[in-house]
């Protein structure tokens, strides 16, 4: 379980342990008012409807309730992978506590069940992750089956590093100057804190109207990019740009 606020990289961590350890990669991004068909799947009743009135016309009789009839979600696709994969569960703070224990049953029991279709087991060796914003308090039996990782915003340094790394033609004097401003932005009181994504999109803003000696007028003009609120705005206008 990987939680800590939005924009500091725990769905790209996902991603990158998929890439270094060469496994097939899912994904479900969890909402509130995810069900259990949308996690792992549904039958297909317009393939089902209009497989049954050809039956009635020329086709003798055919299981409706089979596999061809049914649309497999990515929970099920990567139970059912034949390859060693990642499945990434993101943001499972925003899915309801019915959902979250439906997986730990699935998870731990290394099974999915299917009205009408059947049981799927698990085909391979399945790493999964999941990613909190701390929006609700996820249940004591999910914490106590997971390995915990907190990532926060990070260092100066350490956020200097990561946006050369993303946007390696950028001059480091520029990379600098924005994270500095980024990381003094955060110590305000604001709705929305600027993320990591943030601090790239910035950098790449003040690329693309070419100023790459980022001058004051330039950051002033351009940090609405990372502000998500004008009440935020307005304190960044008067606190950083005075």
């Amino acid at each position: 379980m990987v939680e800590g606020p939005p924009g500091t990289g725990k769905t790209e961590l996902a991603k990158a342990m998929a890439r270094a350890l060469g496994r097939d990669f899912f994904r479900v991004q969890c909402y509130e008012g995810i069900t259990f068909e949308q996690m792992v799947g549904e039958w297909n009743y317009q393939k089902q409807l209009l497989h049954l009135e050809m039956s009635r016309l020329k086709e003798p009789d055919k299981d409706v309730f089979s596999e061809e009839f049914f649309i497999k979600r990515p929970l099920l696709q990567a139970f059912i992978n034949p390859n060693p994969a990642v499945m990434l569960i993101d943001e499972i703070d925003k899915a309801d506590e019915e959902v979250e224990s439906f997986l730990l049953q699935a998870l731990g029991e290394k099974e999915i069940t299917v009205n009408d279709l059947g049981t799927f087991t698990l085909k391979n060796d399945l790493l999964v992750v999941l990613t909190s914003n701390s929006q609700r308090m996820l249940l004591d039996e999910t914490r106590d089956r997971c390995l915990f990782l907190y990532i926060d915003y990070p260092t100066l340094e350490r956020e200097i590093e990561i946006v050369k790394s993303l946007v390696p033609d950028a001059p480091h004097e520029l990379v600098e100057k924005v994270v500095g401003l980024i990381q003094s932005i955060r110590k305000l009181d604001l709705v929305k804190i600027p993320s990591i994504r943030a601090t790239v999109d910035w950098v790449r803003t003040l690329l693309a109207t070419g100023d790459r000696d980022a001058s004051d007028e330039s950051l002033e003009k351009t940090v609405r990019v990372v502000l998500k609120s004008e009440e935020d705005r307005k304190k960044v206008d008067t606190r950083i740009f005075k």
